[in-house]
């Protein structure tokens, strides 16, 4: 069994709730992930010996969820935000595709452990290492993004984020930028 449930809901005073669930299959064990997005969660482990009731379990979880108000979000409602690195070459180099694991595994920790969403994909191009991050909250995010890139030492004065709806790709904004004034083109 693979897959993991993600759910939202925002409370009465509009602050963004997660919770998430999955099967850790190299430990055995179900993994309940909770709080609120852009704050480290929680985190809960359940040994299972039977396999078989991870189906259930899953299940379980989903309804609980959805008795308590919490749903997915459609990726349709959530946002790309890209975090941006400028390159010293056009098509990078053995360095700068180091540089795009390390910043994708930073980048994907950073935002699952506080419900801000997924690393989505990467790439290479005119100089710039895209990551493309799939995001509930383009604020909190963008916040997540600026921690990490600086926490691991990643050039941060070479970061640049921009953010556009999940299904306008022509509507991206910059978020973040050390330049005044600039712009922000894939």
């Amino acid at each position: 069994m693979s897959g993991i449930i993600r759910t939202y809901k925002r409370d009465d005073e509009g602050v963004l709730h997660f919770r998430e669930a999955w099967y850790d299959e190299e430990f055995q064990q179900l993994v309940v992930n909770h709080g609120v997005a852009g704050h480290q969660s929680k985190t809960d482990e359940t040994d299972l010996d039977d396999e078989a009731a991870v189906e259930g379990l899953m299940a379980a979880f989903a309804a609980q969820c959805e008795e308590d108000g919490y749903a997915e979000i459609p990726e349709s409602e959530q946002f790309w935000v890209v975090a941006q690195i400028a390159l010293k070459t056009k098509d990078g180099t053995e360095r700068d595709r180091y540089l795009e694991r390390k910043a994708k595994a930073a980048l994907t920790s950073e935002l699952a452990w506080r419900g801000l969403g997924i690393v989505d994909r990467s790439e290479i191009g005119n100089s710039r290492l895209n990551i493309f991050c799939l995001c509930p909250d383009v604020n909190k995010a963008v916040n997540a993004i600026k921690v990490c890139i600086r926490g691991e030492d990643l050039d941060f004065t070479k970061l640049s984020i921009g953010a556009a709806p999940h299904g306008d790709s022509m509507a991206f904004r910059l978020k973040y930028s050390p330049k005044a004034g600039a712009g922000f083109t894939l």
